[in-house]
């Protein structure tokens, strides 16, 4: 009989062991606008990853190749860290980009000559934006801090990207959007079918955002907030 009560003794404070450990992992969970960019932001590696080989091998214009080169290897390095944080947080990544920006990379293969470099210069300005308006709505309203403090990581880089887009863009004669300093999409909103960054459509909201008029590559719209250059 002691046996049996030891044995039952020790299962309820296994129980008790485990019941609190159980509930951490519960609260421990990321946020919607959290799970969404982390997932977003890994789609629009995959299509940069993508997109800069094809500049590599496609772009007429040296500059376009340099970009690919450049775009391949930080956003290869940028998903090391995206798919690091979910692992940690338990948040599954897609395997592949958004329906929309593999459109943009069929079009991208059906391109060549200065076609193709216009259509990659904007297709890239457009997923920026987009990817950099995402990335400052993250450290503004997410909550996990180790996805916060990747958007921080994140936000130079993209930004330095858009800048350097901008002046090949200048120096091409193709035309950059030009953009208002208001009405930020927001991510983690109602939007159930709208395209990662980068995607192509332009009346989709940006990841999981509310804005209906974002920029889509290969698009022109003019109502979406770009980023600030320096």
């Amino acid at each position: 009989m002691l046996g049996i009560k030891r044995l039952g003794l020790l299962a309820a404070l296994v129980l008790v062991g485990v019941a609190p450990a159980a509930a951490a992992q519960a609260a421990a969970q990321p946020s919607t606008q959290d799970t969404q960019y982390l997932q977003a932001l890994h789609q629009v590696n995959l299509f940069e990853i993508t997109a800069g080989e094809l500049a590599q091998q496609k772009g007429q214009d040296q500059g376009v190749k340099d970009l690919g080169a450049m775009f391949k290897t930080d956003h290869t390095q940028l998903d090391q860290t995206v798919q690091q944080t979910a692992s940690q947080l338990g948040v599954e990544l897609p395997n592949e980009p958004s329906a929309d920006q593999q459109a943009v990379i069929n079009k991208l293969n059906n391109a060549s000559g200065a076609e193709f470099d216009r259509l990659w210069v904007t297709s890239e300005l457009a997923g920026h934006v987009q990817a950099i308006q995402a990335t400052q709505t993250e450290i503004s309203q997410g909550s996990e801090q180790s996805v916060v403090q990747l958007a921080q990581t994140a936000l130079p880089t993209l930004q330095a990207h858009y800048d350097e887009l901008v002046r090949l863009a200048n120096q091409l004669g193709i035309p950059v959007p030009q953009t208002s300093a208001s009405g930020t999409p927001s991510p983690g909103g109602t939007g159930t079918e709208s395209p990662a960054p980068g995607g192509t459509s332009t009346e989709s909201p940006a990841p999981g955002g509310t804005s209906t008029e974002s920029p889509a590559p290969g698009g022109g719209t003019t109502e979406t907030p770009a980023p600030s250059e320096s």
